[in-house]
């Protein structure tokens, strides 16, 4: 099957994986309530977060994620062809489009779907690489993620008012996925989400003429799934050409 062919079909099982996942936002449970006393300044000026339940049942939610996750999902597999990996990687299309709609609306990224997605792919990675691939795959793969959740750990503990935790486990999934398809795509995709992330700052400070913009905090789950998507797309040729 051509790279078009795997192309099409993945953008059609992501669309679909897309149009559920309010229902899987919709039973997630409520957090627990902070004290105001807890919440940053920038917290307290949001207001209260907007309930999951409130969230799936808009009605743009599920257009939305199914264009994107399709759109995601034909790029991913015409990046990886027809091939097992495709196995793993459509499905989780949709649940990270998902996070990052959660992120943009409630600055979250739940653990009740980034650690069991975390799993899952653990356990797809392994095997995929005693039936398929080879096992040096899974220690990259989870060489990456321990290495991903570290840096992104270590931003978090150093400045945790501008990134949650919620990012450092999306780095442990994302790196997982990352390093298991190879270190230029793990490389690239994880720099490329602190790109992204610049874009939206230096474009409203330059139309504006705020240099507030800058300084701005946005929440990070989405760039740093676009980053990834970038990884995986041209990871590979970016850093082949650059070294």
């Amino acid at each position: 099957m051509t790279e078009v062919q795997a192309a099409i079909v993945a953008a059609v099982v992501a669309a679909l994986g897309g149009f559920v996942m309010p229902a899987l936002v919709r039973a997630l449970p409520e957090p627990d309530a902070r004290p105001d006393d807890e919440l940053s300044e920038h917290e307290r000026a949001e207001g209260p977060k907007e309930p999951y339940a409130v969230l799936a049942d808009h009605a743009w939610f599920a257009p939305t994620a199914m264009v994107v996750s399709g759109v995601a999902g034909g790029l991913v597999g015409w990046a990886v062809g027809w091939s097992w990996l495709l196995v793993g990687l459509v499905p989780l299309v949709p649940v990270v489009v998902a996070l990052g709609v959660i992120d943009l609306r409630t600055r979250l990224l739940p653990s009740r779907i980034v650690l069991p997605a975390t799993a899952v792919m653990v356990a797809l990675a392994a095997v995929h690489a005693g039936l398929v691939a080879e096992w040096s795959d899974l220690g990259r793969g989870l060489l990456a993620l321990v290495v991903g959740r570290s840096f992104y750990w270590l931003l978090w503990f150093v400045h945790s008012a501008g990134m949650g935790f919620g990012d450092v486990r999306l780095a442990a999934l994302l790196g997982l996925v990352l390093g298991y398809l190879g270190w230029p795509q793990f490389v690239v995709g994880m720099y490329a989400g602190f790109l992204v992330l610049a874009v939206p700052g230096v474009l409203l400070a330059l139309v504006r003429w705020r240099a507030s913009y800058l300084r701005a905090q946005y929440p990070f789950g989405p760039f740093m799934a676009v980053g990834a998507l970038i990884g995986i797309l041209v990871g590979e040729r970016v850093l082949v050409g650059f070294v």
